[in-house]
């Protein structure tokens, strides 16, 4: 393992080659397909959006659809891994990923569905105790979700919505800020919903203190890890995180459209308050075939779920999450992407120094405690334009309006040598432009 003292980097090809010969992870590049243009392989920088197919993938679908063929419905209840429980294995999966009690996790549905099942259960407004608190700009989905859920319980999101803005003109959120906005409106707080990484900013959040201060203030606290499950080490179950859920297709490579997954913290388990939108799914595992009335819950977070299992979804998530598990989890990754993406900061920097001036602007935290794998970089001059060389060039990162380039450099594939390279073109790029 790599220990980071210092980030004593160095603009040269000599170096970036060296660091990737030194990287004890550095034969996991080789468990997953990198797009080629040409002759070329595409540098992919979009792992924030979709990760890469991993190479066992598609085995591991035939695999499920051979079992499909052979058995047909049989395949339910025979076979090396029958599909009633075959979620059962991938929750041995998911469970060190996000810092959890197996029971406490489960593979289901897609993100936005599942926000939605959890807020049924979790945002309980009452009396004076309805509002939501939430990061301004948080992923448009969740404001959708948050917006028709206040409107369900009779609310106007303007009233039933508050939104932690950046103070002073800064770009992202100081924890202090989020604490003292939990705190103001302690009283009227029924939930406090962030994401775990800011999809814009690529920030980083305090969930441990975003959670205590919650709590403090007697509201429930969840968190849509989208942007954070397999980008950065998480501790749900420690921190006392009260739900959470995330897609299975940016940083942990389970496929477009991936299946979903989520978290209830144990201490809910026993809770019969908590309303939920029922489905025979999550109805009592060892009972379920006697097709009686009257939800019974299978204990745990499997009690939440509504449809039958998505087989092949799961399959492909399990299939990237067993290379997570060949990593050894989010520890080594984690120490390796501190020390790629650092790379990269420092590269874009010296990309500036090269042109005399920031051309670059990175609005994510410099802090590594703030930031996972994303950068986001505002390209102060000729920002579309920059950004369609670099796809020519076969980087591929991706855009956000009205001037935002986010590139990130994920710790299963990336390389010292790509961010190098990186540099190269950015500077190519920048000294063929106009000088206006």
């Amino acid at each position: 393992m790599w220990i980071f003292e210092t980030m004593d980097f160095e603009n040269n090809l000599a170096f970036a080659e060296a660091m990737d010969r030194d990287d004890p992870l550095k034969e996991l590049r080789g468990e997953f397909i990198v797009p080629q243009q040409g002759s070329e392989s595409v540098i992919y920088m979009c792992g924030n959006s979709l990760g890469l197919q991993p190479k066992v993938t598609r085995n591991v679908v035939h695999g499920q659809l051979d079992q499909w063929a052979n058995l047909a419905v049989e395949g339910w209840f025979e076979g090396e891994e029958p599909w009633m429980y075959y979620h059962k294995s991938l929750k041995e999966l998911l469970a060190p990923m996000v810092g959890a009690v197996v029971s406490e996790v489960c593979p289901m549905n897609t993100l936005t569905v599942n926000l939605h099942l959890l807020l049924v259960s979790f945002y309980k407004p009452s009396g004076k105790r309805f509002k939501i608190i939430m990061e301004a700009g948080a992923f448009p989905s969740d404001q959708y979700a948050l917006e028709s859920q206040v409107r369900f319980h009779g609310y106007d999101p303007a009233d039933a919505i508050i939104e932690v803005s950046p103070k002073g003109g800064a770009l992202t959120l100081k924890t202090a800020d989020i604490i003292a906005a939990i705190e103001t409106s302690a009283e009227e707080i029924a939930l406090v919903l962030f994401s775990g990484v800011n999809y814009f900013t690529g920030q980083l959040f305090d969930m441990e203190a975003i959670t205590e201060s919650g709590h403090r203030a007697g509201a429930i606290v969840g968190f849509d890890l989208a942007h954070a499950a397999g980008n950065v080490p998480l501790m749900l179950h420690d921190w006392e995180v009260d739900f959470a859920c995330w897609c299975s297709y940016k940083y942990q490579n389970g496929g477009p459209g991936g299946i979903s997954a989520i978290f209830v913290h144990e201490k809910h388990f026993k809770d019969k308050t908590l309303n939920r939108f029922a489905g025979w799914w999550g109805y009592q595992e060892n009972i379920r075939f006697k097709m009686e009335k009257g939800f019974i819950p299978e204990p745990g977070a499997d009690g939440w779920q509504v449809s039958c299992g998505q087989v092949i979804p799961m399959s492909m998530y399990s299939a990237a999450l067993g290379i997570f598990k060949k990593a050894g989890f989010m520890g080594p990754l984690r120490d390796k992407s501190i020390r790629l993406t650092g790379y990269l900061y420092f590269i874009i920097n010296e990309v500036n120094k090269s042109l005399h001036f920031e051309q670059f602007k990175i609005i994510t935290p410099e802090d590594i405690e703030q930031r996972g794998a994303q950068l986001s970089i505002v390209a102060t001059k000729h920002a579309k334009e920059i950004f369609g060389e670099l796809v020519k060039r076969n980087i591929l990162g991706d855009w956000r309006e009205p001037n935002v380039i986010r590139l990130s450099p994920v710790p299963l594939y990336n390389t010292f040598v790509e961010i190098f390279q990186i540099g190269q073109q950015l500077l190519a790029i920048c000294n063929s432009l106009p000088n206006d």
